[in-house]
C-alpha cells in the first residue's frame, strides 16, 4: 500500500482497511444512487417507482449490518432507524415539491434537517472519533445538494442535474470515508 495522508494522518492502509473503506464507500454510494433513480422515477412518474423505492429502503438494512460488526445491535438498529426516516422524509419532501406545496416542503425541509441532526448527534455518541459537528456539516451539505438536484430533475433541467449528482456523489464518498476512518480509530481495525 503508497503511505497517504488522509484527516492529518501519514498512514499505510492494510487490506481490512481498504476494504471497510470500499463498504461504507459503496453504502454510501448506492444510497445517493437508488435516491437518485427515486427522484427520477418520481419525477416521471414511472413504473418501477415501487420497486426503485423499496430497493432504496433496503439501504438502511444494509448499513445496520455493515454497522454490526463493530457496534452492539441496539446502535446499528437506532442507524437503521434513523437512516429509514431519513428516506421517508426526503420522499415525502420530493413529493411536495413535485405538487409545488412549498408551505408542507418547507415543514418536511425542516424536519429532514432536524433528522440529519439526530443523526450527527447519535453518531458522535458511539464512536469517539466522530466528530458530531463534522456529520452535521457532511449532512447538512448531502441534504442541500439532494434537494438541488431534485429541483432540477423536476424542472427539467436534466444536464445540470446530472452535473448535480457528480457534487452528491463526492459528498457521498467524504460520508464513506469519515465513517470507515471513525471505525479504523476506534476498534484499530
Amino acid at each position: 500500500m503508497n503511505q497517504e495522508n488522509i484527516n492529518g494522518m501519514n498512514c499505510k492502509f492494510t487490506e481490512r482497511q481498504v476494504k471497510l473503506n470500499n463498504l461504507m464507500r459503496l453504502l454510501w454510494t448506492e444510497h445517493v444512487v437508488w435516491t437518485r433513480f427515486f427522484l427520477i422515477s418520481t419525477a416521471f412518474e414511472l413504473d418501477d417507482l415501487d420497486d426503485v423505492t423499496n430497493k432504496l429502503m433496503e439501504n438502511p438494512t444494509d448499513f445496520a449490518y455493515a454497522l454490526s460488526l463493530f457496534y452492539c445491535n441496539q446502535e446499528a438498529m437506532r442507524f437503521e432507524e434513523l437512516l429509514t426516516e431519513h428516506i421517508a422524509i426526503a420522499g415525502k419532501l420530493v413529493n411536495l415539491l413535485k405538487r409545488g406545496d412549498t408551505k408542507a416542503a418547507d415543514i418536511q425541509r425542516e424536519r429532514w434537517y432536524e433528522n440529519a441532526d439526530e443523526i450527527a448527534v447519535f453518531l458522535g455518541e458511539i464512536n469517539p472519533y466522530w466528530d458530531s459537528k463534522v456529520w452535521q456539516s457532511m449532512l447538512y451539505d448531502h441534504l442541500e445538494l439532494t434537494e438541488k438536484e431534485a429541483i432540477l430533475i423536476l424542472t427539467g433541467q436534466y444536464k445540470e442535474g446530472i452535473e448535480q449528482f457528480d457534487a452528491v456523489q463526492d459528498e457521498a464518498l467524504k460520508m464513506g470515508d469519515e465513517m470507515a476512518y471513525g471505525i479504523i480509530k476506534q476498534f484499530g481495525v
